[in-house]
């Protein structure tokens, strides 16, 4: 009788999810002693009474490295540590059903677990693995913010995508005199930010780990409009701050969902320019979450697909409690408690730092 192993993608969605799917299934196909089913949205798929999985046959899988998005669905409101429950009176509250989501694993025959996630979806497989369930983790995040890996995937697309989006950006931000604000994804770190500044060729990079100057960025500007005439193009990540504020964003209503909805901080910065005699027009572009949708770069698609071909082995070999990792240019794996131990964001001795620094690109702090 065939093993069978369970596939979910939870949180955001990211380019190369697909490819990591496909890499796993057909990994098991040439082994042949395995069978791939996913759960639907996360682990909401499987806890449901009549548990919505699919067997991940070849029908299902073929060709779907090249799409966006991913097939068994994603969400940020299936974590089964802090499930949302509805009282007898009607309202909510939250539960731990961790031993009830392992139990059903194993009723449905499943012998291991890929999880493939963030940050938050790592943490759900350690607390999962140390109350015994064999499981194995893929790093997934377009922020690029999970420790123990030189690099996730979705990353380089996302960083693409902006990057093609500012080129646009500043051809008619020269053609106007403008200065133009682009606000790109970054919650906690300024990965995207920071590469888009140095590819794209940015005058001022304002990223969450270096809060900025409001004055301080408008003197930069200045300095680069005379007789009125010239133009500014700035990249700022969504959880960027001014030096004596904080991150602008909403908490989210959605049930399950406690993230803070973050955006805005393009806005504010335009804003407060305006209130303090901008020598420009200035203009606010939002990315949002194109950054995160259509087809993975081919970087991507390859490192997505090792990362997959890699978790397979590790449930195939029994490394239950590890994540596939990328490091020195190889596929390698960590347990998973190194990898959520600590956040991974922009050191300011980093030597992108440096090279920005090097360019005359500002980061707003002096």
């Amino acid at each position: 009788m065939k093993k069978k192993l369970l596939v979910l993608t939870g949180g955001g969605d990211c380019p190369g999810l697909n490819a990591v799917i496909r890499g796993i299934a057909k990994a098991a196909r040439t082994n042949g002693n395995w069978e791939v089913w996913g759960s639907i949205e996360a682990f909401n798929g499987i806890m449901k009474d009549d548990p919505e999985i699919i067997k991940l046959t070849r029908r299902y899988t073929a060709g779907i490295h090249v799409k966006g998005g991913t097939i068994i669905g994603t969400t940020n409101k299936g974590n089964p540590l802090d499930y949302p429950t509805q009282l007898p009176d009607g309202t909510w509250t939250t539960i731990d059903r961790t031993d009830e989501l392992i139990s059903k694993i194993k009723a449905n025959g499943f012998d291991a677990v890929v999880n493939i996630g963030g940050d938050g979806s790592q943490k759900i497989s350690q607390a999962l693995f140390e109350k015994g369930l064999s499981i194995v983790g893929v790093p997934k995040t377009i922020d690029n913010d999970l420790s123990a890996t030189d690099v996730t995937f979705g990353f380089s697309t996302a960083v693409q995508i902006a990057t093609e989006s500012f080129d646009r950006l500043v051809t008619t931000a020269e053609s106007h005199h403008r200065t133009l604000i682009m606000e790109v994804m970054g919650r906690d770190a300024g990965w995207i930010a920071l590469h888009t500044a140095i590819a794209g060729g940015a005058e001022i990079c304002l990223i969450p780990e270096i809060p900025f100057k409001i004055d301080a960025v408008l003197k930069r500007i200045k300095s680069r409009y005379k007789g009125g005439k010239g133009f500014v193009n700035i990249v700022i990540a969504e959880g960027a701050k001014p030096i004596d504020g904080k991150v602008i964003g909403e908490q989210s209503n959605d049930l399950g969902d406690t993230h803070v909805k973050l955006g805005g901080i393009g806005n504010y910065l335009r804003a407060q320019l305006e209130m303090r005699d901008c020598p420009a027009q200035v203009r606010t572009t939002i990315l949002g979450h194109t950054q995160r949708g259509g087809t993975p770069v081919a970087f991507d698609r390859i490192l997505a697909t090792a990362m997959g071909v890699k978790a397979f082995e590790l449930a195939k070999d029994g490394a239950f409690g590890k994540m596939v990792s990328f490091r020195n240019n190889q596929v390698t794996s960590v347990p998973i408690a190194e990898a959520v131990a600590k956040y991974h964001v922009v050191n300011k001795d980093h030597y992108l730092i440096d090279t920005a620094r090097q360019l005359d690109i500002s980061f707003g702090d002096k």
